[in-house]
């Protein structure tokens, strides 16, 4: 049974890899950074998430996988807000 649910985890992911690869190159340059701004919101989530497991200490595999998730959504939200900021700067009056 283990395997088969690793199978269908690999599956998923893989999956998610495309999915997520469409929908990108199908956003026009114009709502990139508006977009980015949301994504922090679920990056977000994805801290707490990465927390919890890297936290549960079930196992040497998840503790590092769950590091290296905080680490990627981590940056990945410090990388939106300067994106936004940036592009926020940009409709200040001088």
């Amino acid at each position: 049974m283990e395997i088969l649910d690793l199978i269908m985890q690999i599956y998923v992911f893989v999956l998610a890899i495309f999915v997520g690869f469409e929908l990108i190159t199908k956003v026009p340059p114009t709502l990139h950074t508006p977009l980015m701004s949301g994504s922090n919101a679920i990056s977000g989530i994805t801290i707490v998430g990465a927390l919890i497991v890297a936290g549960e200490g079930q196992n040497m595999l998840s503790t590092i996988l769950g590091l290296v998730a905080l680490i990627f959504a981590t940056i990945n939200v410090v990388g939106g807000y300067l994106v936004t900021d940036r592009m926020l700067k940009m409709f200040k009056k001088k």
